[in-house]
């Protein structure tokens, strides 16, 4: 099992920039793929993006391509989300995820944490 604890959250003018943290308890860290989702106001949670347990896969929601760039420090237990060029519609409460298989990280992964709040302003 492992636990999820997102950190950097925050208000940000559009086009600024914000890192998404993501401390993972545990010593299996490095056997689990990660994720990460967002969920704004009214709307369904949706997957943003996910990270094989040794970084040799990546993946991405069209809309955060080339804006966003999700990484690991396997030593560190923790996942990272760079967020660039913010726009206000990537204003959502920003979740990770885990899961020992990389063909569900994008759809069900078994552990979530709580969430981090992103504003992006106009």
């Amino acid at each position: 099992q492992v636990q999820l604890v997102e950190s950097g959250g925050g208000l940000v003018q559009a086009g600024g920039s914000l890192r998404l943290s993501c401390a993972a308890s545990g010593r299996t860290f490095s056997s689990y793929a990660m994720g990460w989702f967002r969920q704004a106001p009214g709307k369904e949670r949706e997957f943003v993006a996910a990270i094989s347990w040794n970084s040799g896969n990546t993946y991405y929601a069209d809309s955060v391509k080339g804006r966003f760039t999700i990484s690991r420090d396997n030593a560190k237990n923790t996942v990272y989300l760079q967020m660039n060029s913010l726009k206000p519609e990537d204003t959502a409460v920003y979740y990770c995820a885990a899961d020992t298989q990389i063909r569900v990280i994008r759809t069900t992964p078994d552990y979530w944490g709580q969430g981090t709040q992103v504003t992006v302003s106009s």
